[in-house]
């Protein structure tokens, strides 16, 4: 196989650092990003990955300049692996109303991926991490006009994300969008501090995600949702499938990201 060049997002630790790890192991250019200076260092050390790139994905700006540094330093992405989420924060409401979560899980991940879109390859692939918890997305909490509780939000944060992906999966050819499950109560930090347990082999994610990068089964799997705990491609939660329903929150991304 022809190596690739890939950006994981949140790849200093847990399921991201692993798929990188993997990645980098059968040759591919592997790009990671990290939200600390610190970790990031340690992974990149790990690796032995040339580019590395700090940004804070609860913050919008942050994201656009993250994509402007990945632009001018890397010629051409293969696939983009939106990987990083947050379930838990000590601070989810930020000074302007928004909950994190919605913030980097949904809305960090759409931008990120519109503004590399014209630097992904042809039939590139943009791989959004999305989970078995997905709940009706409330326009208003989305919006940052609503408080919700820790699973409220993070659920759905990743219906709405998997929703933006079915749809541009659906109304675009290039590059590829898909949804994945990699799998419920895998060992990573975010479980063990979310729910308390130490989870199940992150081997099991790390696998799908680069199955879902790089494998002809997703070559055509544009819009399309796998579920990793069926080990298929499955429906996502109904209001993803609603024309209407899912209209309304991707414009509502639009809005709230300014791109469309």
């Amino acid at each position: 196989m022809t190596a690739k060049t890939i950006l994981i997002t949140g790849a200093t630790d847990g399921l991201g650092l692993e798929t990188a790890k993997r990645l980098a192991a059968e040759g591919h250019h592997v790009i990671i990003h990290g939200r600390n200076a610190t970790k990031l260092a340690s992974a990149r050390e790990s690796l032995d990955s040339s580019l590395t790139f700090q940004a804070d994905l609860s913050d919008l700006e942050q994201v656009r300049d993250l994509a402007e540094r990945v632009l001018a330093d890397t010629p051409r992405l293969d696939v983009l692996i939106n990987n990083a989420g947050v379930y838990r924060t000590p601070d989810p409401i930020r000074s302007d109303g928004q909950d994190v979560r919605f913030v980097v899980n949904t809305l960090a991940p759409y931008l990120l991926g519109r503004l590399l879109k014209s630097h992904m390859a042809p039939r590139g692939r943009v791989v959004n991490l999305s989970s078995a918890a997905q709940a009706s997305v409330d326009l208003e909490a989305l919006a940052g006009e609503r408080a919700l509780d820790d699973m409220a939000a993070y659920a759905q944060s990743k219906l709405a994300l998997t929703m933006w992906s079915v749809e541009l999966g659906l109304s675009e050819t290039s590059p590829i969008q898909i949804a994945v499950n990699p799998g419920s109560l895998l060992a990573t930090k975010m479980v063990k501090e979310g729910f308390g347990v130490a989870g199940s082999d992150i081997g099991i994610g790390a696998d799908i995600l680069i199955r879902a990068a790089l494998s002809e089964e997703f070559a055509d799997a544009s819009g399309r949702y796998y579920d990793n705990d069926a080990r298929r491609f499955a429906h996502p939660h109904p209001d993803a499938m609603i024309l209407e329903t899912r209209r309304s929150v991707f414009e509502l991304i639009q809005k709230l990201t300014g791109h469309t």
